[in-house]
């Protein structure tokens, strides 16, 4: 007998774990992360200018690290459908590819604070097609709306089709 309110106890704190956190609002807050790290998005480049690959070194209170940056085809909603108007019923998208990339390097540690980057991204040829130095600061994001808690920093690079980085 002595066990049932140990018992009773331990299934009290199990059921709490994992629950969310609500906004206030009602609704809840999940526990979906978000990526630390330093996004790449590049513009479709000029006719016959294939991307191979990018890279992105980050320094911030006296050290540097340099992350290699996959980078995929962009893509967009080409069109969408919907079997109605209501917020539950099912919908569908179909993405089209945009002639750009996209990329992501991850960078665990990474301040709210003034960050040096160099981001290079080179062609099929192995000649860049972008190259800058500048300071960013990346900014917490949060995933489930500004009342939950924040993701984590990140920050995001672009390069327009002449390979201007901004």
């Amino acid at each position: 007998m002595r066990a049932l309110p140990a018992l009773a106890l331990l299934m009290i704190a199990a059921a709490g774990c994992g629950s969310s956190v609500g906004t206030g609002d009602g609704r809840p807050c999940t526990e979906i992360g978000a990526r630390v790290g330093i996004g790449v998005q590049v513009a479709p480049p000029p006719a016959g200018t294939s991307l191979r690959e990018a890279a992105v070194e980050a320094c911030w209170e006296g050290s540097c690290r340099t992350v290699p940056v996959e980078l995929s085809p962009a893509t967009e909603v080409a069109e969408t459908t919907c079997t109605g108007e209501g917020p539950d019923d099912p919908c569908s998208a179909r993405l089209r590819e945009t002639g750009g990339y996209t990329g992501f390097a991850p960078m665990s540690g990474l301040p709210t604070g003034p960050v040096q980057v160099t981001l290079t991204v080179t062609d099929a040829d192995g000649e860049r097609f972008a190259h800058r130095t500048l300071e960013v600061t990346p900014e917490l994001v949060y995933p489930n709306g500004p009342d939950c808690e924040p993701g984590g920093p990140q920050a995001q690079l672009e390069v327009d089709e002449q390979g201007r980085v901004r």
